[in-house]
């Protein structure tokens, strides 16, 4: 006997979504979903995973069948989930799922299929659709990358776009304690714990700070001006005082008031005899090198004492480079 009823209200809880063993436990036939298709009144996203609406599948509802093609014990991820989570990161547009190492499920058009023993430990929020966490997300991401300074700018990027704490990354990390990129991934976490705020600090930090072996700065340090406190990018203390790096995300905050703020913090660094750089994300990310030798000569004048060849940019390896990329 035939429930249309039920077969309804399960595509609607599916975003208008059916698989073939929910069809048939309603009482059709293979035949029945044959012609169905041939009519046009549905259409095969997976094997098995039919959409009952005409038109292109949605972004929604090719996640959704994402999961129904995966089996009940899955979960989006990956790109797919920071975009859920309201971060864009660069995909292939394929919509990405994990599911438990040693699961039956197999590879499927236009779905990346990741199979993961610390699936137990995965914190899923499952409201709407399946879908892994922010702080687990921002780990699968970073183990996802090519080398280990991209897993740490992407940790970085990852849990500043979507809020997770350092405190949130190492419970993550304790949990399902990442065997690729483990060091890196640490030192991110500890990045963020010392201040960095901003997709333009990350950077600066992992491309010409670690890459150059530099030593580490203050993150926003706290300074007087005018009677207000406000707060440096990095801070370096040497024999001569402290030296700043100031990040100059100007195209990201460049009303009045914050122009005069900075130039306020440019006069009180003049008057107090702080020595200061300014780089903006075209030095940071198009040229770290020049900003590294510029911060290193600038240290090694106010009697910072630096040791050559630490670090981990290919530039070190070059001769005219070898003695000015150097480690406190």
């Amino acid at each position: 006997m035939r429930d249309e009823l039920a077969l309804r209200r399960t595509a609607r809880e599916q975003d208008d979504l059916l698989t073939r063993a929910q069809i048939l436990a309603a009482g059709h036939t293979d035949e029945w979903i044959e012609a169905q298709l041939i009519a046009r009144r549905m259409l095969r996203v997976h094997r098995k995973v039919y959409l009952t609406t005409t038109g292109a599948p949605t972004e929604r509802q090719r996640q959704r069948a994402a999961l129904l093609c995966t089996g009940p014990t899955a979960a989006l991820s990956h790109a797919t989930a920071a975009a859920r989570h309201g971060l864009h990161v660069p995909g292939d547009g394929r919509i990405h799922v994990t599911v438990p190492y040693g699961s039956s499920a197999v590879d499927r058009h236009a779905v990346a299929l990741h199979r993961s023993r610390a699936f137990p430990h995965l914190v899923v929020d499952t409201d709407d659709l399946p879908t892994v966490s922010r702080p687990d997300t921002c780990l699968d991401l970073a183990v996802a990358a090519a080398d280990p300074r991209a897993a740490m700018r992407s940790m970085l990027h990852a849990a500043l776009g979507m809020k997770v704490s350092a405190q949130q990354l190492l419970v993550v990390m304790e949990l399902r304690r990442p065997h690729r990129y483990r060091r890196p991934l640490l030192d991110a976490a500890r990045l963020l714990a010392e201040g960095v705020s901003s997709a333009l600090e990350s950077r600066y930090a992992v491309d010409v700070e670690d890459a150059h072996g530099l030593p580490r700065a203050r993150r926003q340090a706290a300074v007087r001006v005018g009677g207000s406190t406000r707060y440096e990018d990095c801070e370096y203390d040497t024999p001569e005082g402290p030296f700043t790096v100031r990040l100059d995300g100007w195209r990201w905050h460049s009303d009045r008031r914050s122009a005069l703020i900075d130039r306020a913090r440019d006069n009180a660094a003049e008057l107090e005899g702080r020595g200061r750089l300014t780089f903006g994300w075209e030095e940071v990310t198009g040229r770290p090198c020049a900003a590294a030798s510029a911060v290193i000569t600038s240290l090694r004048r106010r009697g910072v004492l630096l040791r050559d060849g630490t670090g981990t940019c290919e530039c070190l390896s070059v001769p005219q480079h070898g003695q000015a990329l150097t480690r406190r």
